[in-house]
């Protein structure tokens, strides 16, 4: 029985598949309608438009509808939708996935937790590295100036930890314009400008501010350069002459005798150092209660809501005439810009800004002159705990004072002393000035 189609033996004699003169085309005249003797298999319900195709029987010759009688293999140019135009959107095996929705072939579907994997991995590793740079960098600028170890009979620690932060009247940089400019004078050396203790605990941090004026006794001490040692003559001065006398052991050796309370840390600026950080945040925002005027210190404002560039502010905290508290109210003033100044540098534009961050921490680490012990995150501590006190998380005050005597201002002996308790017991301060 023969089992090909009516009409085609197979014979390729007879022009098919080697071209014809005929001017009938070859597809017509050879792929004519195909009929079967007998009934022919269901087809197959036709996939993404492609039409299907009619069975040949089982013979192994047809498939993938190819021919072949043995002398070779002939492509009928028929597709049965697997290959069809060179794309098909039928998915197939190792396809991606192209902009219609369906693959395409030869590109593989993306592995997006892979991708994602691989861009956290970077990010972290370009983080810890910038942050390591950073960090390294800012350490080899701090000049770490002060030998707390050559201060003799310090009292007893206590809990939390006391920075005396010191601002000096230091010209140390500064051109002549800009001693100009900022009213700084030309005076050779340096002197404190301000000081105050920061206490840092758990139960809220306190900002302590004590007069220049104040009436202290300066103790027995070795100098910090002859490593002599001076006996106590009970001299008695005011708090700023002993570091003009010896530098900041010294101003570190008298508070702590006067107090009773030991100083774990020492932070200094210059006038240069602290209007360059004002400049470098882009200014500090304060408000300014009453009329401020005074030729000497350069200060100039009205009431109201300021932003102070580094001029003004060097002009705001170094005013001490003109104020009814005098020195008092100048440290008062003193302690509100210095929160705020911390605010600002804090605030997460100048963090994570690196134009804004490493102007500023540069300004800053120029001119700050710390203890030998003290490291970046002892500067950051600092940093933050003023800013709490800004913020209402602390309580900022002066020394208390019961009087004064030969003008200089004296330390109310009783509170002083409820005071220093309450700091090494890193208790709540409740003493008033």
């Amino acid at each position: 029985m023969n089992d090909w189609p009516q009409g085609w033996n197979g014979d390729r004699d007879r022009g098919y598949g080697r071209g014809s003169g005929s001017a009938q085309p070859e597809g017509a005249r050879v792929m004519r309608h195909v009929q079967r003797g007998q009934a022919s298999r269901p087809q197959a319900a036709p996939q993404y438009g492609v039409p299907s195709q009619p069975a040949y029987g089982n013979d192994d010759r047809y498939d993938n509808g190819g021919y072949d009688d043995g002398r070779g293999s002939y492509d009928s140019g028929y597709s049965d939708g697997q290959v069809y135009g060179g794309t098909s959107r039928g998915g197939r095996a190792g396809g991606g996935r192209g902009d219609d929705g369906y693959y395409d072939a030869g590109r593989p579907a993306p592995d997006w937790r892979r991708r994602i994997k691989i861009g956290l991995i970077t990010f972290v590793t370009v983080v810890l590295v910038w942050s390591v740079a950073t960090y390294f960098w800012a350490d080899s600028k701090l000049k770490r100036e002060v030998d707390l170890s050559k201060v003799i009979e310090r009292p007893g620690g206590g809990e939390g930890t006391n920075y005396l932060i010191v601002g000096s009247d230091s010209r140390e940089g500064m051109s002549a314009e800009d001693k100009k400019r900022l009213h700084t004078g030309s005076a050779e050396g340096k002197r404190t400008d301000s000081m105050m203790i920061l206490h840092v605990g758990d139960n809220g941090n306190t900002m302590i501010s004590l007069p220049r004026d104040s009436d202290v006794e300066i103790p027995k001490f070795v100098g910090s350069e002859s490593g002599k040692t001076f006996p106590n003559t009970g001299r008695r001065v005011k708090l700023n002459a002993a570091y003009a006398e010896d530098g900041p052991e010294l101003l570190v050796r008298t508070v702590e005798h006067n107090t009773g309370l030991k100083i774990d840390h020492y932070a200094e600026i210059g006038f240069g150092g602290f209007a360059n950080i004002v400049d470098a945040v882009g200014g500090v925002e304060i408000k300014i209660d009453k009329p401020m005027k005074d030729k000497k210190s350069g200060s100039d404002f009205e009431p109201g809501t300021h932003t102070l560039n580094g001029e003004q502010s060097l002009a705001f905290v170094r005013q001490r005439y003109g104020l009814a508290g005098g020195d008092l109210d100048r440290t008062k003033n003193q302690q509100k810009f210095l929160s705020a100044l911390a605010n600002q540098v804090a605030t997460p534009g100048t963090v994570l800004n690196p134009f804004k961050l490493y102007p500023t921490m540069g300004a800053g680490l120029d001119t700050l002159v710390v203890d030998k012990d003290m490291g970046l995150f002892d500067v950051a501590e600092m940093f933050w705990a003023m800013k709490s006190v800004s913020g209402g998380d602390g309580k900022s005050m002066n020394m208390p004072i019961s009087g004064s005597r030969g003008g200089n201002l004296v330390w109310d002996k009783a509170k002083v002393q409820q005071l220093v308790e309450q700091l090494k017991n890193d208790e709540k301060v409740t003493v008033t000035e």
